[in-house]
């Protein structure tokens, strides 16, 4: 679907709510230091303040706190894409329950189901490894030094508890840098996930590749991308076991624009069985930044990062749901804009939601869900509710 709504609109652009997978949908704001968690019509229902501008994203976790990826300003790779430093667990009223902090971490986290957190983490490339790397434009590095990356497993009380070094698995040769990109980065990793089997799904944007690192012997197990890739921003695993992937498009695969594009790679293959682009492809194009989340009804949750566009799309790639960022932010690096790094839909099936609510019952429908929020929230108050509060505490959860 075309629409005007990239320049000129804001807000929920367009809705077919019979298509859709209604929940939902958080996003944090490269340029300021607020969460969203909107509904299906652009309604805030929550928002949080947060301390820090984002390194990347904001993610409701089970427990229904909010995980959060914080930028140091004043970190030692504070000028480098995707900078962190800081990560911040917080509960509904935006109290810290949890933070931990790692200078070099960058872009994003994985939380595990035991209660640790994998993050990237930029590491110095040795010398007689770097100089091995083959890719990128002669003389660009950072003070001479090139950074790769660590996957770091965080356990709760903040102990790294395993330790994947990249520049020690990947090949200096196979692994090459994008041509017409900088030597100062040699992978510069922007997504985390985590396979059935305890392995671990990489995107490398700098190399063009997504890897599956064996996570007892270190072994890239599965790499694929070159010649197919572009800059691709984030990687995620489906139920299916097949890989999820937002591929920028950015120094685009010998074609003469750049366009992104949202693809579903089956692995045992390495064929992609699903993939949406829009017509034209420039028309879906986010040089950097964005996002893909496989809905349960099988829509895709599709993020246009520096336009600020949240698109949901299904598989026929019809347009059911389009969302434009309009809160935007002054920024020294990229002006006034409302890029989003990623966005997450959650529905009324996800644990986290309802925890975030404070319920103990499960719900079906978004209805009985407002009358469980109304009945929970009875159980609270010693004295009656006046007609005011009881029409606010009814309205809140549909976002008026």
């Amino acid at each position: 679907m075309t629409s005007v709504a990239r320049t000129r609109l804001t807000g929920v652009t367009f809705f077919s709510p019979s298509e859709t997978y209604n929940g939902l949908t958080l996003f944090a704001p490269l340029g300021g230091k607020d969460v969203w968690l909107i509904n299906m019509v652009g309604k805030t229902i929550h928002h949080w303040q947060m301390p820090y501008k984002p390194g990347a994203h904001a993610e409701l976790l089970r427990n229904g706190n909010l995980l959060y990826a914080g930028r140091v300003e004043d970190g030692p790779l504070a000028d480098f894409e995707g900078a962190g430093g800081k990560l911040m667990e917080v509960d509904k009223q935006g109290k810290t329950v949890w933070e931990y902090d790692e200078p070099y971490h960058h872009h994003t986290f994985c939380r595990l189901r035991n209660g640790n957190t994998l993050i990237l983490k930029w590491v110095k490339v040795p010398g007689d490894i770097a100089s091995k790397v083959k890719g990128g434009l002669d003389g660009s590095e950072k003070d001479a030094t090139c950074w790769g990356d660590a996957v770091e497993e965080i356990s709760s009380d903040g102990k790294v508890v395993w330790q994947w070094l990249a520049y020690e698995h990947l090949d200096p040769e196979a692994d090459s840098i994008c041509p017409v990109c900088s030597r100062t980065e040699w992978t510069h990793m922007t997504s985390i996930d985590v396979l059935k089997d305890g392995n671990i799904l990489l995107s490398c944007m700098r190399t063009n590749t997504i890897i599956v690192v064996n996570k007892k012997s270190g072994e890239v197990d599965f790499r694929w991308g070159k010649e197919e890739l572009s800059h691709q921003n984030g990687a995620t695993v489906l139920k299916n076991g097949n890989f999820l992937i937002f591929d920028n498009g950015r120094h685009c695969r010998g074609e003469g624009q750049g366009f992104s594009r949202s693809m579903e790679l089956d692995p045992d293959s390495k064929k992609l069985v699903w993939a949406y682009e829009e017509d034209p492809p420039v028309f879906l194009y986010s040089s950097f930044l964005g996002s893909s989340q496989r809905l349960p009804n099988e829509n895709n949750l599709i993020v246009e990062g520096t336009t600020g566009r949240i698109m949901e799309v299904n598989q026929k790639n019809g347009t059911v749901w389009e969302y434009v960022n309009p809160y935007r932010y002054d920024c020294a690096k990229w002006g006034n804009n409302n890029y989003i790094f990623n966005a997450r839909r959650y529905g009324l099936e996800y644990e986290g939601l309802r925890k975030f609510y404070g319920l103990d019952r499960d719900w079906k429908m978004w209805d009985e869900l407002e009358g469980n929020i109304e009945a929970d929230k009875k159980t609270k108050k010693e004295a009656k509710p006046s007609a005011e509060e009881a029409i606010r505490s009814r309205l809140e959860p549909l976002g008026y």
